[in-house]
């Protein structure tokens, strides 16, 4: 059939096309496929998704957006690599909107949502008990974007998506150690015990008390990253022993 198409369906399917090929290389992102840092090939990313370099080059500029991506001049288009001083901005900034939240859901939860909510704090529990670190991420994930959705507020909503991308790559180096899941699992059922009891203050504060501890997480993790570059970058001095912590 030679017949073009009409100028409109040709609109529709090449924004569909963008969006799909946007929405599978954030996931490779967020799925720490793709380290900070690295460069992304345009061509190489459209024979692997089989399609052509526009969709692509559309996708880059979605996600450069989103602030998963940046495009350096002359250079190419690299993985973000947030700075830890932007990373503790935006864990302050969630914990006041997470707080926001568990006052809201402590208030308005209905009975179907709060089974929700516990069914993934059992998948998670039973995702500790298997140490499958790479499923607690996602369901951790899922989590709290549901607490999200379920307060009502589309803004605050998509804000915090927005943040929470951006956070991703930290999220997960934070959950990388074992012995910290059972840590964060408990975590999250005492944040839902609190919004169950309808406590507006024992909720949020039980949220925002869980962000801290992931922002002090965030920080040690970077100060350990950063004194074995700095031990590796000099022959003469020994890696440093990582220091044995409890719950912070």
């Amino acid at each position: 059939m030679n017949a073009a198409l009409h100028p409109t369906i040709a609109l529709l399917q090449s924004s569909s096309l963008t969006t799909v090929v946007q929405q599978e290389i954030e996931r490779a992102i967020l799925a720490g496929e793709y380290a900070p840092g690295s460069k992304l090939i345009e061509a190489t990313l459209a024979e692997k998704m089989g399609v052509s370099r526009g969709p692509v080059r559309e996708a880059f500029r979605m996600l450069e957006e989103a602030g998963l991506v940046r495009n350096e001049k002359n250079r190419g288009v690299f993985v973000r690599d947030i700075p830890i001083d932007e990373a503790v901005e935006i864990f302050d900034l969630r914990a006041a909107m997470d707080e926001l939240v568990g006052r809201q859901l402590a208030r308005n939860i209905t009975p179907a949502q709060l089974k929700e909510i516990k069914g993934l704090v059992d998948a998670m529990e039973r995702a500790v008990k298997a140490e499958d670190a790479y499923n607690y991420h996602l369901l951790n994930l899922r989590f709290h974007d549901r607490l999200v959705e379920m307060a009502g507020n589309r803004k605050l909503t998509a804000i915090y998506r927005k943040l929470i991308k951006e956070l991703s790559l930290f999220r997960r180096l934070n959950l990388a150690d074992g012995w910290l899941l059972p840590i964060s699992a408990s975590e999250h059922r005492q944040i839902v015990k609190a919004i169950a009891s309808g406590d507006a203050d024992a909720a949020g504060r039980a949220l925002f008390d869980h962000v801290m501890e992931s922002k002090e997480r965030t920080i040690e993790n970077d100060l350990r990253r950063q004194a074995r570059l700095g031990a590796g970058a000099s022959s003469d001095t020994p890696d440093p022993e990582r220091p044995k912590r409890g719950k912070h």
